[in-house]
């Protein structure tokens, strides 16, 4: 491995390492769509072995999602199912090198996405607004 390359891996492991949970979920969703989007190429370019493992690694990501949920909360059990299904609806689109069944995948990972990107938005509006009142208080008393 050459050099720049070698520092290249060492970035992305340090970015995913240091990454926020919140943060790590956005990675991970981009990572499967990204896959499925350039397996979707690799079918379209008759090269069957570069579909077979970015479907693989997108099965993988799936798991990960699978194995980040907290089973304590009742929305976990639906993820849970939908995630399930979307592992196996990716075999499927693997052994049969499926777009269709890709880009259904691909839509509901999307959906998930944006509505992630759209919590942690509203977290973070949350805290700083929570923050700044804190300040705010913290002014009134000393002013």
């Amino acid at each position: 491995m050459n050099v720049n390359a070698q520092a290249y891996d060492n970035y992305k492991r340090a970015t995913v390492e240091t990454a926020a949970p919140g943060k790590l979920l956005l990675m991970l969703f981009d990572g499967a769509i990204r896959n499925i989007d350039n397996a979707q190429k690799a079918i379209n370019d008759k090269d069957v072995n570069a579909a077979h493992n970015l479907i693989v690694k997108t099965q993988n990501i799936v798991l990960e999602l699978i194995a980040s949920l907290n089973m304590e909360y009742e929305i976990s059990n639906n993820l849970f199912s939908l995630y399930e299904y979307l592992y196996y609806q990716l075999v499927q689109a693997n052994a049969g090198k499926d777009i269709g069944k890709l880009n259904e995948v691909r839509g509901f990972l999307a959906q998930f996405r944006d509505t992630w990107e759209e919590v942690m938005k509203k977290a973070a509006v949350a805290t700083r607004e929570k923050s700044e009142e804190s300040v705010q208080r913290t002014l009134n008393i000393k002013g």
